[in-house]
């Protein structure tokens, strides 16, 4: 074949011969410790139950999760999240179950702080939509809406709550304004300015939540778009972001991560404190349906969507799949 001129004169291509040029030469690794682990553990199981939406995932027993908070940190995971799934019967309109010393997010908070004591870091879902009859992350006004003012009361009983229960980090996730800032003064208040507050600065109201109501087993009703924010909107999450680091946010988080990339990019070039992003119920799911239907390469697309999040801005990543991801890794080392 002729070649004119002198062109290709830069052939790219060159760096990208073999798997080891390109490992030298990858702009964005993964690593176990960019991971978190989201688990869920419900109150009087007494074996794990599975989430029929999220194959490989379980609802907890208070012992399988202590196994798996211990699996996730000998792999060199960062943390775990920790979700409780009460009883229904302990439910009520003011979440109180989830401020009860003895509700099953407090005594799975202390049993995997026994399990683990500070080789993973311990953290909390800081929200009431697991623990509320109606479904939603605050309490009720006359009108049924959320409000506000009233359910920052609860947030702030919760923090103390749960850091006195051993929670490392709490992750208020409700989307109330001003949540942040009376997190921080309440757990300050209690002598307590060595927990981290994670933020869930921009969490939109998305459709990809659906598997995890199956997995917290939410009473939700309606939806949350009066709080989450609009899908449509990224200066939106600017301004989120903005409010939350003059409250006093240690970390921030974008949540879902796939669909919000573009989100997770312009809130990790605006800060120097660490970014977070959520891989959602909903990301897992797609994944493995597709799989399981021979239609994409399960290990292939997993470590690829992750990347992704990565080369985002994202410096750590809240996933499913945290524990098998991080073992690969090592085991490929």
């Amino acid at each position: 074949m002729t070649t004119y001129g002198s062109f290709p004169g830069t052939r790219p291509r060159r760096l990208r011969t073999s798997p080891v040029m390109r490992r030298m030469v990858a702009e964005t690794r993964l690593h176990p410790a960019d991971f978190i682990l989201p688990a869920f553990v419900r109150e009087g199981a007494t074996e794990p139950v599975p989430v029929s939406a999220m194959p490989g995932v379980v609802q907890h027993t208070r012992d399988s999760l202590k196994k798996a908070a211990a699996e996730a940190a000998a792999a060199g995971v960062s943390g775990i999240m920790l979700f409780g799934v009460p009883e229904e019967a302990k439910k009520d309109g003011a979440g109180t179950a989830g401020t009860d010393p003895d509700g099953i997010l407090q005594v799975a908070l202390r049993d995997v702080r026994a399990e683990v004591g500070d080789d993973l870091l311990v953290m909390s879902d800081l929200c009431l939509d697991e623990f509320t009859d109606h479904g939603h992350c605050g309490v009720l006004d006359a009108q049924g809406r959320v409000d506000n003012d009233a359910t920052l009361e609860r947030y702030a009983e919760m923090a103390q709550v749960q850091a006195d229960a051993g929670a490392h980090v709490v992750g208020p996730s409700g989307m109330m304004d001003g949540q942040i800032g009376v997190i921080r003064d309440a757990l300050d208040q209690i002598g307590r300015d060595d927990v981290a507050v994670l933020a869930y600065t921009a969490k939109y109201a998305s459709a990809f939540y659906g598997p995890f109501r199956e997995a917290v087993g939410s009473s939700l009703q309606g939806d949350r778009r009066t709080y989450q924010q609009d899908p449509a909107n990224l200066r939106e999450s600017m301004r989120e972001l903005a409010l939350d680091l003059e409250e006093g946010a240690d970390m921030v988080m974008v949540k879902p991560a796939g669909p919000y990339l573009d989100v997770l990019a312009k809130v990790a070039d605006a800060v120097d404190v660490p970014v977070v992003a959520y891989q959602i119920s909903g990301e897992y799911s797609m994944i493995e349906a597709a799989a399981e239907k021979g239609w994409i390469d399960r290990d292939r697309a997993i470590l690829e969507s992750l990347t992704g999040i990565r080369r985002a801005g994202a410096r750590t990543v809240l996933t499913y799949w945290a524990t098998e991801v991080a073992q690969k890794l090592n085991a490929a080392r």
